[in-house]
């Protein structure tokens, strides 16, 4: 049986664990079923944004009259949008790999990787035993116990954003960030797009009145359907038909394409986790510690499979401080603050709490909103809606939140998280009195926090 100081089970951001310790030394084996580079590389935020960016030109277009312009979308060439995402993330895996397999450490193990015992971990029926052992093989499409949906063709994110025909219709099972992202991909490039949401809102983790806008602006848009389950799948000529209950109402839809977009699993059943004795919590993800460690010593583990942030950039904050761990530098995971982005339309942004999560947890704050329409770049833009939302505590000035939703709002948050970073108790003043170009569209940032009530 081959031995190894340390195994990393997942190539996504366990690749930079397993590169960072051969570099010190260490002896390490890396275990990848699919595609290196992880999920965000090969099925996640990497191809999505950029067939996303398909539909934000597709959407300036429909909007030209609003600049005095005449233009229309003749033609969709589909297959090029998605197969120049496939082609290349596909190119930059097969890149990965080889770069892995040119060197003698990590050692690459090709397949799926199961526990058999508490150190030691089966692929393609080798065992191999490691002295530390770090867990970081991400999680799965969560597939809802819906009758018939077992029996009909669908997609998940996977699959959605490798089609090379575009549908004509398109019922999307979900309404969270996976539906909007791609259900605004399909619906811009002229799918008709059914969203079911079982939620009275869409992305309702979101903050309330975030939420509340994007809901109302796509019920203009698109269909969407809202406190509404699918209670039943079913194939309908050519079509799969879903079965949808509103209160006491029943109605039934159907579609050339189905998209279930309820979530994720993680994938610790796959991997007979159990057969270590580590701890998961209720929903299967792996429980941790501070410094990504699991309750059995020498193990840990990062990312989606330990479910405290589902994004890339909080698994590559973990993947950093689970090296310096590993080598025995113990120090516990700094996450303040953490951002996220919704890449849709409007565009949605957050970092620190929701004003709905500082009601539950009491806190003493205020919450003050200041529209793009109210400056220069965002009257430039004919951005009616858009909006920074601040939530600052009453007593200290901390921002306790930021949420933006509108145009660029991902790229408009980093100021916000970058004062945070700099002082929790300094960072309002920061924005406030830093000198912001004119008329740049970073004003509504700093609008809003001088219309933060002090």
């Amino acid at each position: 049986m081959k031995t190894f100081d340390l195994i990393v089970i997942g190539a996504g951001a366990g690749l930079n664990v397993a590169s960072g310790a051969a570099e010190q030394g260490l002896k390490v084996a890396m275990v990848e079923e699919g595609p290196m580079g992880g999920t965000c590389l090969n099925r996640g935020c990497i191809p999505s944004k950029m067939i996303i960016q398909s539909a934000e030109v597709a959407e300036m277009i429909h909007r030209a009259s609003e600049f005095g312009l005449t233009a229309s979308l003749k033609k969709v060439n589909f297959k090029f949008t998605t197969d120049r995402a496939s082609n290349t993330v596909d190119a930059d895996a097969r890149s990965i790999e080889k770069n892995v397999r040119a060197g003698k450490n990590p050692v690459l193990f090709k397949g799926r990787g199961k526990f058999v015992d508490k150190y030691i971990v089966e692929v393609n029926g080798e065992q191999i035993k490691g002295t530390k052992i770090l867990i970081a093989a991400g999680a799965r499409p969560f597939i809802p116990p819906i009758p018939g949906l077992d029996k009909v063709p669908y997609m998940t994110s996977t699959e959605a954003l490798r089609q090379t025909v575009l549908p004509k219709s398109m019922i999307i099972i979900g309404g969270g960030y996976i539906a909007a992202e791609l259900g605004f991909f399909y619906a811009e490039l002229g799918t008709r797009v059914t969203i079911i949401q079982r939620n009275a809102l869409l992305v309702p983790r979101e903050d309330k009145d975030v939420a509340a806008l994007i809901t109302e602006l796509w019920k203009k848009r698109y269909t969407v359907l809202t406190n509404a389950d699918a209670v039943k799948v079913e194939k309908q000529g050519k079509n799969i038909a879903v079965t949808v209950k509103q209160g006491n109402s029943t109605t039934k839809i159907s579609a050339e394409k189905l998209l279930v977009a309820t979530g994720v699993k993680p994938n610790s059943d796959t991997l007979q986790v159990e057969k270590t004795g580590v701890k998961n919590n209720k929903n299967g993800f792996i429980q941790v510690n501070k410094f990504m460690e699991t309750n059995v010593k020498n193990i840990w583990a990062l990312g989606d499979i330990a479910g405290i942030y589902l994004f890339r950039h909080s698994a590559n904050l973990e993947a950093d401080y689970a090296l310096n761990n590993i080598a025995s530098k113990k120090k516990a995971v700094d996450y303040y603050p953490m951002p996220h982005a919704i890449f849709t339309s409007p565009q949605i942004a957050g970092v620190g709490l929701t004003e709905q999560e500082a009601q539950e947890q009491k806190k003493n704050y205020v919450a003050s909103k200041y529209y793009y329409h109210q400056t220069a770049k965002g009257i430039a833009l004919a951005e009616k809606h858009g909006f920074v939302k601040f939530i600052v505590d009453k007593k200290t000035k901390e921002i306790l939140g930021c949420h933006i939703i509108g145009p660029e709002a991902s790229v408009l948050l980093h100021e916000v998280c970058v004062a945070m970073k700099a002082g929790k108790n300094k960072a309002l003043d920061l924005l406030r009195n830093t000198v912001h170009v004119h008329p740049a569209l970073s004003e509504v940032v700093q609008r809003a926090a001088l219309n933060v009530p002090m």
